[in-house]
């Protein structure tokens, strides 16, 4: 009610309040929005963590789905929400998105705090989701290893120990890209069906580029929703990346250790 005051039109002073069926459409996209990232964090995140090498490594896990698996289980995420929900909200399902489609006006300014509230809520639902399915795994869950819970980091917290400069500037330039990808394909000018598989593919390109360098963000709801459940220290590390020294996340693997989600067996 306070934002649809101060940026309606004439707004700022106006006593007036949402109408009940304005409010009740923004209460679905907002739903729809949450819904889309908590997919999105539970199938590409809880592929990363339990699918990716669930017993230690590769040798030890022939079903492994590795790199390509992980990059597509995020674009899969994606594709599926967008014919699902995309109709109801518009299929952000990422901060970065919704102030981009704000900054190039095809969205509402009054409407994107609503969008990143729902953003982050989904998003911590599913790293929770993720986080509760792992630790029930037989012999244990430990919080070890450079990338625990598949959060984003650099130094010793990037899964091929990249520079914080490289992943600034990697994750800079595939949101841009993500972003462009995404602003030409929804364009009335564009093949019509065409905006859920290019954007899908976009996310699973990203992925396949950048999962080595920093675990793959593009969404900060994403990178926030997983990190919450790495530690305190661990989370601001992760979300944040304003940590000058290397982080431990916990466990007694230290920063080189695997992830390990049956620790005993």
């Amino acid at each position: 009610q306070f934002l649809y005051l101060i940026a309606s039109p004439g707004g700022g002073g106006v006593p007036t309040t949402m109408p009940k069926p304005m409010l009740k459409a923004q209460l679905r996209r907002a739903f729809a929005e949450a819904l889309g990232t908590f997919w999105i964090v539970l199938g590409g995140c809880g592929s990363a963590v339990m699918a990716a090498h669930p017993a230690g490594g590769v040798a030890d896990n022939p079903l492994g789905i590795g790199l390509l698996g992980v990059s597509l289980a995020f674009g899969m995420a994606v594709v599926t929400m967008v014919c699902t929900v995309g109709h109801v909200s518009g299929g952000h399902f990422n901060p970065a998105v919704t102030v981009g489609l704000w900054a190039a006006q095809r969205f509402p300014l009054c409407d994107v705090a609503l969008y990143w509230l729902a953003q982050l809520v989904g998003a911590t639902a599913g790293g929770a989701v993720v986080y509760l399915m792992a630790s029930e795994r037989g012999g244990g869950f430990e919080l070890a290893g450079r990338t625990p819970m598949a959060v984003n980091g650099y130094a010793d917290h990037s899964p091929g120990g990249y520079s914080l400069g490289s992943v600034f500037c990697t994750e800079l330039l595939l949101t841009f890209m993500l972003l462009l990808v995404i602003l030409g394909a929804t364009d009335a000018r564009a093949p019509p069906g065409c905006a859920p598989f290019s954007i899908g593919l976009a996310v699973t390109l990203a992925c396949l580029v950048s999962i080595p360098i920093s675990n793959t963000s593009v969404n900060p709801a994403r990178s926030t929703g997983v990190a919450f459940f790495a530690g305190a220290v661990g989370a601001l590390g992760a979300a944040v990346g304003v940590l000058g020294r290397p982080v431990r996340w916990g466990g007694t693997g230290g920063a080189d250790a695997p992830l390990r989600l049956g620790a005993g067996r």
